[in-house]
């Protein structure tokens, strides 16, 4: 090879070397530009017709009417609208700006350790002001409410992840925000109560005796760890009794998942971008909404026949989709609320006080159960201390401290990067890392001292709630 030739050649070479280090570090982490980010929502009911929420008392589909006392009209015609593209205003993209579009990240270092030959992604919510999805939806729903002159909204809170999404949205829209947050998680999560309140929300324990059903439930059970059924009766109670006020749900209904697309949408462009497309979407589930934000706007492709797996997952001690039963149920303990069509433990179920709080619902989102019950989405559980040692090994290869809620939907990745191991498949996985855990260290502290105990629901318990549905 004579010095000219010699000479390109190692240019190309070097060429090569530098493209092929930035396209590693791109598929490291993939972000979208800001102008890129989604201005309409996908709404799954364009596609797949949800049950529609029945009259407890006529047991005839819910008019929009019904529900003007807890929800704002235009909420209520997203909920029920079979429209494909609903627009997402100005005022809420731009705060949605402040942490949207989110980084897609390739878990390199995670693959590694697991010597799988899968790919791993993950789309990272944990950069929001409040750290999870939750924004996604409250930002949405504060608009909406504070639009049409409502000045308080009331609302509930399992981990707290919703509640101070709440609080941070009715923060911008000048809203007074009340938060229901559910006694266990109260005490077992100080910090994220503390959040709440420096945006200016009023934070209670549920069940509390602000309400006539707190104080009938504090009298039944003095001891109850309270749930998020318990609390979601409260703070319906609450809305109702005031003109001003409305209710506001983070999770399971319609309008609530719409809103969480925006994930999925952004996925979608993130992956174009590296020409690659995922295999399976795994995501922690509790009542639904980040899961479902991730996976909705796939799921038309697998309408289509694309070759797509879904992968639900939650606790063994509230294994709502593994163990409830499909039928109508109310959303709420006290009955307050429309029947809802879901995979259901029952409305009376009160389940153990395990740290992935936002999980512990009795229920999930009618549009997600119905996937389920098609076949096209399937369900897992796992027990804490599994979820919290695959939450470690992220910790210590990808760097990222999640919650315990998002630890499930890193298990679920883990468990099928390592079925592709054993069967030398090269798949796409990826999911929705829904939130950061630094305030969940306590539960790490725990699990890290060996004292984090495994719980699953006994199936006669299950048994006798279920027996309970009087739907």
């Amino acid at each position: 090879m004579n010095k000219v030739n010699h000479f390109y050649f190692s240019i190309a070479n070097l060429y090569f070397k530098i493209h092929l280090r930035a396209s590693t570090f791109m598929h490291r982490k993939i972000m979208l530009p800001e102008d890129e980010m989604p201005d309409k929502w996908y709404n799954i009911q364009a596609d797949i017709p949800v049950p529609p929420p029945l009259n407890p008392a006529t047991r005839e589909p819910m008019d929009a009417r019904d529900m003007e006392p807890i929800f704002p009209k235009e909420l209520l015609r997203q909920e029920m609208s079979t429209q494909r593209w609903i627009e997402i205003p100005e005022e809420v993209r731009e705060i949605y700006s402040i942490w949207r579009p989110t980084p897609l990240y390739r878990a390199v270092n995670l693959e590694k350790f697991l010597k799988t030959p899968a790919k791993i992604y993950y789309k990272w919510e944990g950069v929001s002001p409040p750290g999870s999805h939750k924004p996604n939806t409250s930002v949405a729903q504060a608009y909406y409410n504070a639009k049409e002159g409502v000045e308080r909204l009331t609302t509930e809170t399992g981990a707290g992840q919703w509640g101070s999404a709440l609080a941070f949205a009715c923060h911008f829209f000048g809203l007074d925000c009340t938060v229901y947050m559910v006694k266990c998680s109260y005490e077992q999560k100080p910090y994220r109560r503390i959040l709440m309140q420096t945006w200016g929300a009023e934070v209670i324990p549920s069940p509390s005796d602000r309400t006539d059903f707190g104080k009938k439930v504090r009298e039944k059970d003095p001891d109850t760890p309270g749930s998020l059924g318990i609390a979601i009766s409260e703070a319906i109670e609450d809305a109702v009794r005031h003109d001003d006020t409305k209710y506001s749900l983070g999770s399971v209904l319609n309008h609530v998942l719409l809103h969480q697309t925006i994930i999925g949408l952004e996925m979608k462009k993130q992956f174009e971008m590296i020409g690659e497309e995922p295999d399976i979407i795994c995501g922690c589930v509790g009542g639904g909404s980040n899961f479902s934000g991730g996976f909705f706007p796939f799921v038309p492709d697998k309408l289509k026949g694309k070759d797509i797996e879904f992968i639900a997952a939650e606790p063994k001690a509230c294994p709502s989709l593994t163990k409830g039963v499909y039928t109508y149920d109310f959303g709420d303990t006290a009955k307050q609320t429309p029947l809802l069509k879901m995979y259901t433990l029952g409305h009376s179920f009160v389940p153990p006080a395990i740290h992935a709080g936002g999980l512990r619902y009795h229920g999930d989102a009618p549009a997600l159960c119905k996937l389920v019950n098609d076949g096209l989405v399937r369900s897992v559980a796992y027990h804490q201390t599994g979820v919290f040692e695959a939450a470690r090994i992220f910790a210590q290869t990808e760097g990222f401290v999640v919650a315990p809620e998002s630890a499930h939907a890193v298990k679920a990745a883990i468990e099928e990067a390592l079925k592709c191991k054993e069967k030398g498949e090269e798949k796409v996985i990826c999911f929705v890392n829904s939130g950061h855990g630094h305030f969940d260290l306590s539960a790490y502290d725990a699990f890290n001292r060996g004292e984090l105990k495994d719980y699953e629901y006994p199936d006669e318990l299950i048994r006798k709630a279920i027996e309970e549905l009087d739907t």
